[in-house]
């Protein structure tokens, strides 16, 4: 593609729009200007509330691929892939999953998470062989981020992701792009012209980050991650978690400190063993049972328990 070319394809775009109406931003007053900004950021749940249907649908194929074993696998540049290894890293100490279970590819590696990498973006190739370490199955979910929906990155990685049967997700902020397209869902989150034309680290990050939100969150709820709005599997590796460990138990149970610090210690510091001892009566060993028996899902093992 020529720089015309590209320069054309961007025009077209309204995450690159220009707004006229803002083009003496720089004169107003920094109050002005975060008004300004504040009411330009209130219009994106709006825009995500427009595509709950299409996100509720790829939650709900994300969580039975990921009840088989499946993982689910962010890709992007830039802002974009900074994003998805945000969420999948903060996934581990929220809901004890393997640090491989939820991954967050970003072109150029690592180092892209705090410097450009030249080129990363524009290579399917890259892409793909990033995808490659990993031995994609058909359990597994890829989710190609990007703001504009043109990024061969993300593009390439949703593309390779489809051929070998993998569920694909494509995550945009353009009407008709070519991510939503080639992939299996397509989540286009429409939030408009940004304030600083084509910094969509604004209010197209910010609606990227919305939506990563309910796709990790909901998925871990459907698979048993939490009991009601507890976090009844958070990994205790601080004292701040550890206090929060003993906290959620209190709040599950209603039981006294003495209780739950010996619940915890019997199982071992797992919330869940902890809640389901407490509430039943069962030892140990057989909390640990009742929950493999229902796949992780503390309400499931209550039932069991009951029976």
């Amino acid at each position: 593609m020529t720089s015309h070319d590209l320069r054309s394809e961007l025009e077209s775009l309204t995450t690159e729009a220009f707004r006229p109406d803002l083009a003496e931003i720089d004169r107003l007053s920094t109050l002005d200007i975060a008004r300004l900004m504040n009411g330009e950021d209130g219009g994106v749940p709006a825009a995500v509330a427009a595509r709950l249907p299409q996100i509720a649908a790829a939650i709900d194929a994300v969580a039975a691929r990921m009840s088989r074993g499946g993982r689910l696998v962010y890709a992007g540049a830039g802002t974009a892939g900074r994003l998805g290894v945000l969420d999948a890293s903060e996934c581990p100490p929220t809901f004890n999953t393997d640090p491989a279970q939820v991954v967050g590819l970003i072109a150029g590696g690592p180092q892209a998470m705090v410097t450009s990498v030249e080129g990363a973006e524009d290579s399917r190739e890259l892409a793909r062989r990033d995808l490659a370490a990993l031995g994609l199955g058909p359990d597994d979910t890829v989710v190609g981020i990007s703001a504009s929906g043109r990024t061969p990155y993300a593009i390439g990685a949703v593309e390779h992701a489809r051929a070998l049967g993998a569920l694909t997700i494509g995550l945009a902020c353009n009407e008709r792009s070519a991510l939503a397209a080639a992939a299996e869902h397509g989540i286009e989150v429409v939030v408009g012209p940004e304030l600083i034309t084509g910094s969509t680290r604004l209010k197209a990050g910010t609606a990227q980050k919305l939506v990563l939100n309910m796709l990790s969150t909901i998925t871990m709820v459907r698979l048993g991650k939490t009991y009601g709005n507890l976090m009844v599997d958070v990994r205790a590796s601080n004292d701040k978690l550890r206090a929060r460990s003993r906290r959620i138990v209190a709040l599950a149970t209603g039981a006294q400190d003495e209780e739950i610090e010996k619940a915890l210690t019997e199982s071992g510091g797992e919330v869940k063993n902890a809640i389901l001892a407490i509430l039943t009566g069962v030892d140990g060993p057989t909390a640990a049972r009742l929950l493999e028996d229902s796949g992780g899902h503390l309400r499931a093992a209550l039932a069991a328990a009951a029976t």
